[in-house]
């Protein structure tokens, strides 16, 4: 565990007002500022609670002094500022950077880069794998941020003094809290493990919505039988496609818990789906024939290629290996003082066993497509779960 420094007295001064910027002058200054900068902190704030594509409600930006506030509502043309953020001769600093990305992708045309995530820095420097901004600001940098507007409508106007404070910290700190963090990662010689997990944001893939893909969202789904985890691809699929088309959070669409259900009971007709007493009636007359149609397409559908089946129920000699790996995990974990799910995910420790010792099991095999075996983590932890693996054939 980290401790947090002793409590610095300038972090009780209170810090300048963020300029709120929402004309075209203010915006040119403002980007001829940063363009100066070859580092920036970058944050958003958007709504999506009533939508499926996030809405872009406050872009937060500091290259070291005073940060500001673009306001994306006041009809300005953002494009200059978009110029300024991809270009790739400037690091992009941000905490949790996948949704602020993605967000901000309809304006950039691709994922900027390259980026410094103070999220994924401070677990590879020890903190917890999904470690808070504001806690992270204090442990670092002692440093206690206010909390109280973390619910705000961020597109309403106009913004509180409280809520601009709260809007413009989530930027104030990022640039010292990167600078601390790399420095440490530098002293460890794991600035090559942060510039490979920081690089993966950069692929376009990430941000790509694919209805074909969405059955991968479902909770537990490998534990379904292979002609249910059909079905549910096939209901999970239109209902993305709808979410997307229509504009609408997916759980409007169909909520997880009917849609699972349907999958599960297999209704043959619209009569049958009535039958179970799931949807309301003006559900069923607005999708019945919709979602009818998609149970159509997961039956016929080849089963092949969905997801590997994990029996809930694995042999002891599956379960003995998986315990066994977990210990190496853990052991490796304590070794680089590593949160050890950082490392290795329980389920790839069991992919792992049923690799070696399960009813398909071929000795030696690596299964294909697990982070643990990819990059910095295989050198880490991937060979030591492979060795112990095969010590036990020995």
């Amino acid at each position: 565990m980290i401790d947090a420094p002793a409590l610095d007295p300038v972090a009780a001064v209170v810090p300048p007002v963020a300029p709120f910027i929402r004309d075209a002058d203010s915006l040119a200054t403002l980007v001829g500022s940063l363009l100066r900068a070859p580092r920036l902190a970058l944050d958003t704030e958007f709504m999506r609670e009533r939508t499926y594509l996030a809405e872009l409600a406050l872009l937060q930006l500091c290259d070291g002094g005073t940060p500001a506030l673009v306001d994306p509502l006041a009809g300005l043309d953002l494009q200059p500022l978009m110029a300024c953020l991809a270009d790739p001769g400037r690091t992009k600093v941000l905490h949790a950077a996948r949704q602020d990305l993605e967000v901000l992708l309809p304006l950039t045309g691709q994922p900027l880069a390259p980026v410094l995530d103070t999220q994924v820095a401070a677990a590879l420097a020890g903190h917890a794998p999904q470690v808070g901004y504001g806690e992270l600001v204090f442990k670092e940098l002692g440093v206690a941020l206010e909390k109280g507007q973390a619910r705000t409508d961020w597109l309403r106007r106009p913004l509180s003094l409280a809520q601009s404070t709260y809007a413009a910290d989530d930027v104030r700190y990022l640039l010292p809290l990167a600078g601390r963090l790399l420095a440490r990662l530098g002293e460890l010689g794991r600035l090559g493990w942060l510039a490979e997990e920081t690089a993966a944001l950069a692929d376009p893939r990430l941000y790509t919505v694919d209805p074909a893909t969405a059955w991968q969202r479902l909770k537990g789904i490998e534990a379904c039988p292979p002609r249910e985890q059909a079905r549910l691809q096939a209901l999970a699929a239109w209902r993305e496609s709808r979410a997307l088309r229509r504009n609408l959070p997916r759980s409007w669409v169909l909520a997880d818990d009917l849609l699972r259900e349907i999958g599960r009971r297999a209704p043959a007709n619209l009569d049958a789906l009535r039958a179970l007493q799931l949807l309301q009636e003006r559900t069923l007359d607005k999708l019945g024939d919709e979602i009818m149609a998609a149970l159509a397409v997961g039956e016929a559908a080849a089963i092949d290629g969905l997801v590997q089946r994990l029996d809930t129920r694995p042999s002891a000699t599956e379960k003995a290996m998986a315990a066994r790996l977990s210990n190496t995990l853990k052991t490796v974990g304590a070794a680089y003082q590593l949160a050890p799910e950082l490392l290795a995910t329980q389920r790839e420790l069991r992919v792992l066993a049923r690799a070696a010792v399960g009813p398909e099991a071929t000795p030696g095999q690596e299964p294909a497509g697990l982070p643990c075996l990819r990059g910095w983590r295989r050198a880490v932890v991937g060979e030591r779960l492979l060795a112990s693996r095969a010590e036990i054939f020995s």
